[in-house]
């Protein structure tokens, strides 16, 4: 259908050299648009290009640290003038750390504050002057079910997933008047490299199993067809909006 196809689009996605970001990736791929891998590991990357390229993709890489303003600005500002222009914008790099609140290292509330939400403003920004330059683009954050709910143990990742979601808010109202539609994707419990310690946790999977509408576990491939939805034509009134993709678990006490 055209109201999905991203063909003669190109699509970053930070954080993509695994796990959600690649599955992203993929997915915009087969939907027709061109993908810039992001990570900070080079080799890594090279690997997922390789594969996807395998696959028939068209794909370039970007090394670049999300939570370093000027080396976004810069990697995006060269990709910009010596490949072309960046339509699609995901902002997926995220990190986890557990531990209870009262004994939380404060270097590892840093690196959350830092990974999770100052990245997500770095390219948002970086990529956003050249949108708004030609009057149009997409930008998508990836939010977390703990942008609405919170569980013990991660109180620092749980705030800076509420950020995500009320910075999403603001890059729509700032930026919306200026052609771009930014919206973000709240993932539920997902198996991915993030969620290891849950996912080898049986008393934690029977929880989930039975809080979640669904039964189970999300796999990722399930988060493309919002990614797909929030890139394309399909989306191009929806603005500021975070679309929760969890099984129910929000909808459901």
């Amino acid at each position: 259908m055209k109201l999905f196809d991203l063909s003669g689009r190109r699509a970053l996605v930070t954080g993509s050299s695994m796990g959600i970001g690649l599955a992203l990736a993929r997915g915009l791929a087969e939907a027709g648009a061109a993908v810039v891998l992001n990570a900070r590991n080079a080799q890594r990357l090279e690997e997922a290009a390789g594969t996807l390229r395998a696959e028939g993709h068209r794909v370039d890489i970007l090394a670049f640290d999300a939570t370093d303003h000027a080396a976004v600005r810069a990697a995006v500002d060269g990709f910009e003038a010596e490949t072309g222009p960046i339509d699609i914008l995901v902002n997926n790099a995220g990190m986890q750390h557990r531990a209870p609140l009262h004994e939380f290292p404060a270097e590892a509330f840093e690196r959350l504050l830092q990974t999770n939400i100052a990245s997500v403003f770095h390219v948002g920004q970086a990529c956003a002057r050249h949108m708004i330059g030609r009057g149009e683009g997409r930008i998508i954050n990836i939010a977390s079910v703990q942008t609405a709910l919170a569980r013990p143990g991660i109180a620092p990742y749980t705030a800076t997933k509420g950020a995500v979601a009320n910075l999403t808010k603001g890059m729509a109202t700032d930026w919306a008047p200026l052609g771009l539609n930014c919206n973000a994707i709240a993932p539920g419990y997902f198996d991915t490299p993030l969620n290891a310690a849950l996912v080898a946790d049986p008393e934690f999977g029977a929880w989930l199993g039975k809080r979640t509408p669904q039964g189970r576990w999300g796999r990722i491939e399930e988060l493309v067809g919002a990614a797909v939805f929030l890139s394309s034509p399909a989306s191009s009134f929806v603005n500021g909006h975070t679309l929760f993709v969890d099984g129910g678990i929000t909808a459901s006490l």
